[in-house]
This record gives structure tokens, sequence and C-alpha cells, in this order.
């Protein structure tokens, strides 16, 4: 399906964010609802940003695998729907991610004795045809919950340099847990491709992310270490980030290994391809993040402070989307092209024709150039208010100086609508095939409700919302806008 073959518009809200159980929301009933109200309301797509494991940031853009699914996701209610657990309720003031983990592994013991032989068949099917991942994110997991967590770079030399006699070994005697790891993958798969298809066959489509980098402490890095910019006992020797913009005066220092780019090309990029592969298999469309490192990115030496002092290296961008074409076909990505855009980077961009991202909370810095102001905006392109890394647009708004916000509302020909609405009006007007709101730009939101703070480590990402914050009127203004501006 070509989602851009006409106008759509989508919401932006992280599975974590949906009510629910304690801890997190899940891809249980009120995902199964959020889906209800998006048909209610008109829109025809949802957006989610990366669905991985994390580490204990909570970032799901520094995932433990670029192919696994985060186990806070599972919804324990619908394993009790199937018989295969007797308790899904979490105690609230307890450690819920531990009380989970129980809760998973007797959802495995259920299983074993409960499920049918066509479940059972799809468990050794699922193993089978992920093996390619499962096999090393399994040991990999299991390792680093036996090592208290500690990165795979910290663990003992024979395994952290994955000597065969040491890894057979720790197969050996981790068998179970290893066991369990691969259960709790089948249960977010199987879980995650219910939802899907509920979605699809009531006009919605699903719209992923990919990082473009790995994290350091991850299963790829730690088995395929020559992909990366790590030296023989795994520490860091160049280092991912972006030079000072928007966000931050000394740049962004991101930490995450770069790729060997030399290796992945001579190995015709197995392993993008792969995990380009598994999105297409979870996604109708996916965004890719930070598409300029592509062409060029922004290197520094490990050891920086800040990620002033870095510089810029060419990668083989044309080389690697002409690979992605010719082994999967036509390519459901959008492009996030924001920051430091060079016409290099435009030009790689539509070449493989991939859209572009508008942000409008970008758009408003008083020249009529600006690419983010509606009047500039491309049909093949993807309009936000703003994204998971903005400030709400009613927190963005107030925090705007007078003359500001004045400009603005001169010129979004002032209709007297309140923030944020005068601006998600306006991103659903706008020429773009798709326009994707923040949920919490549909619920009118401030500041203190924003999903992440770029540069700052602690206290994002746990963003959720209640339904009891959404009423009939949002539905009605959001029903009756995607009708007025052609969108379903």
């Amino acid at each position: 399906m070509d989602v851009f073959e006409r106008r759509r518009a989508g919401i932006l809200l992280h599975p974590t964010s949906l009510p629910g159980a304690a801890g997190n929301g899940d891809l249980g009933p009120d995902a199964y609802r959020f889906v209800d109200f998006l048909v209610d309301s008109g829109i025809g797509l949802w957006q989610t940003l990366p669905l991985g494991p994390t580490h204990e940031d909570l970032s799901p853009y520094q995932c433990l695998s670029v192919h696994a699914g985060n186990f806070r996701l599972i919804s324990l209610q619908m394993l009790v729907d199937l018989g295969w657990l007797d308790v899904a309720e979490l105690d609230p003031e307890q450690d819920v991610d531990a009380q989970r983990k129980v809760r998973l592994v007797a959802a495995h013991n259920g299983f074993r004795s409960r499920a049918n032989d066509d479940e059972r068949q799809a468990y050794a099917r699922f193993v089978e045809e992920h093996a390619h991942w499962l096999d090393d994110f399994a040991l990999y997991q299991s390792l680093r919950d036996e090592y208290g967590g500690r990165a795979w770079y910290e663990w003992p030399q024979a395994v952290r340099d994955r000597q065969p006699e040491a890894l057979a070994q720790q197969r050996r005697r981790l068998a179970g847990a290893i066991e369990q790891v691969r259960f709790e993958q089948f249960l977010f798969n199987r879980q995650w491709k219910q939802l899907r298809h509920y979605a699809n066959d009531r006009g919605v489509l699903l719209f992923g992310d990919i990082p473009i980098f790995v994290a350091h402490d991850s299963a790829e890095v730690w088995a395929h270490r020559e992909w990366f910019t790590v030296d023989a006992q795994g520490r860091l020797e160049k280092v991912a980030g972006v030079p000072p913009d928007y966000f931050s005066e000394t740049g962004q220092l991101w930490g995450n290994p770069l790729y060997r780019w030399d290796v992945l090309q001579a190995d015709g990029f197995k392993c993008w391809v792969e995990r380009i592969r598994s999105q297409m298999e979870m996604f109708d469309l996916v965004r890719i993040d930070h598409f300029r490192g592509f062409e060029a990115y922004w290197e520094v030496d490990a050891h920086a402070e800040t990620a002033a002092g870095g510089h810029w290296v060419k990668a083989p961008g044309t080389a690697f989307f002409e690979t992605l074409k010719q082994e999967l076909g036509e390519l459901p990505l959008v492009a996030e092209d924001l920051g430091v855009i060079t016409e290099e980077v435009t030009e790689l961009r539509r070449r493989f024709g991939l859209p572009g991202m508008k942000i409008l909370q970008f758009a408003f810095d008083g020249s009529s150039q600006n690419p983010y102001l509606p009047h500039n905006h491309e049909v093949m392109s993807v309009v936000y208010t703003g994204t998971h890394d903005n400030n709400t647009s009613l927190g963005w708004y107030q925090d705007l100086a007078d003359e500001q916000r004045t400009f603005v509302r001169h010129y979004l020909g002032d209709s007297g609508e309140p923030m944020p609405w005068l601006l998600v009006r306006v991103a659903l007007a706008s020429v773009a095939r798709l326009a994707v709101i923040p949920m919490q730009d549909v619920l009118g939101l401030d500041g203190a409700h924003r999903m992440n703070v770029p540069g700052i480590a602690d206290g994002n990402w746990r963003w959720r919302f209640q339904w009891e914050q959404l009423q009939d009127e949002h539905r009605a203004r959001l029903q009756e806008w995607t009708g007025l501006y052609g969108r379903r």
C-alpha cells in the first residue's frame, strides 16, 4: 500500500503512554480502545516511537536490540484471557518490572501446560523464523540479567569476547532463561500483530520509527562488534552526535558507536536489510530517525566532553538505499530530515522518493523562506505540530516572547481559536499528504506533559494520558477537521 496515495491524518502516541495497568501502557485492551478512538475521530494512522527493549532510562532510541520488542509492552490481561496466566494485576507501590517478570514466567508455565497445538506450532515457527537475531538476543539478555544488568563490555572476558566454549557453556547453564526470553518475544510479536490486524481492518495504518544508530550496550554490538567503532575490548573509539543546533549550544553527544560503513557495504548491508525487513513486518510506514546520517554523520572522539568538536564524515547513502530497494522493493519510509540539512541530503532523500518532515514549531523565526512555514510545505511530506523531542504546542507557545506570539497569530490568520488548536488546524490544512498530531496537542496539554527533553537524561519517556482527559469535543473537532481538509 502507498500510504501517500491520498491525504491522511495521524496521531503520535507511544504505547507506553496509554492508560491501563501499573507502570506503563501496553498492547492490551487500552490499545484497542485507542484504535477505536482514532476511527471515531476520522484519524487513519497511529504513529509510535521505537518499540524495542530499553535501558534503565526508558529511552526507546537506545534499545538493547534493534529487532526485539519491549517486554513492558506485553499485555498481561491478554494472557489471562488466553488462560495462560491467572492474575494480571500489578501493585504500583512495588517494583512493577519485577512483578511483570514473575507474571511472564507464570504465563510461560501456563503456555506449556495449556496451549493448544496451533499455539505451540506458532511458537516453534516464530523461534525458527527469527533465529537470525533471536538466538543472540536471548543469550545476551540472559547474560545481562545474570550479571546484574551490567553492559556486555563489563562481562567476564570469555563471554564478552564470545569465545565459543564459553558461550556453549552459558547456553547450557542458562537454557531456561534463554527460553523465557524467546517466549516473551513470541508474546510481544503475537500481540503486536493482533493489534495491527485490528487497526488495519478498521482503516488505521501503523507508523513506526527506526533509530539510525545502535546502543553501545546492545545485542548487536556484542555479537557483531566488527560493524561498529569499538575496539577489541568493546570500548568506544568514535561516537555519534550532532553539532550545535536548535536544541543545544554545544550539540548533542549521543554516545552511540558509529558504523564501519566499509564493512557493512562489503557484506551487502545485510544487517540493515534485515532490520528494515523486521520493521516492514510490523508497520505500514516507518520513519528513519536522523536520515542525514546516511549522507554524512557527525563523528566525535569517544573521550570528548561535548559534540562541538566533531566533524562530518561521508556515508555511502546512495549505495545503501539502492541495496535496500533491490532487496526489499519499494521502501515505505519517511526521512527525518531535521537539523543541519545540506543540498546533498535533500538530493539523497528525493532520489529515493522518501517524504521528509515539516515541524510547525520550527516555522516562526520571522523569515518567509523558512521551509517549515505552511506556504513552503511539499506535498510529499509529513507535517507535525511538534514531535516527541519538542515541547507540547501549548507549552511552546506559552514560552514564546510576546512579539513571537503576535507573529504566530498574525501569520496563521488569528481566528480566535486557542492554542494548540490553531496550530493543529494549520497542520491538518497543510498540502502535506500526511499530518501527524502528538496526543498531548489533541488534549491541549502544557509543557508539563512533554515526552522528552533532549540532552536531559532523567525523567523522560514516562508521560501517560488518562481516558478522563479525552472529551467528546476532541473527537468531534478531529472528525470535523479531517473531513474539512480531505484527510479521511
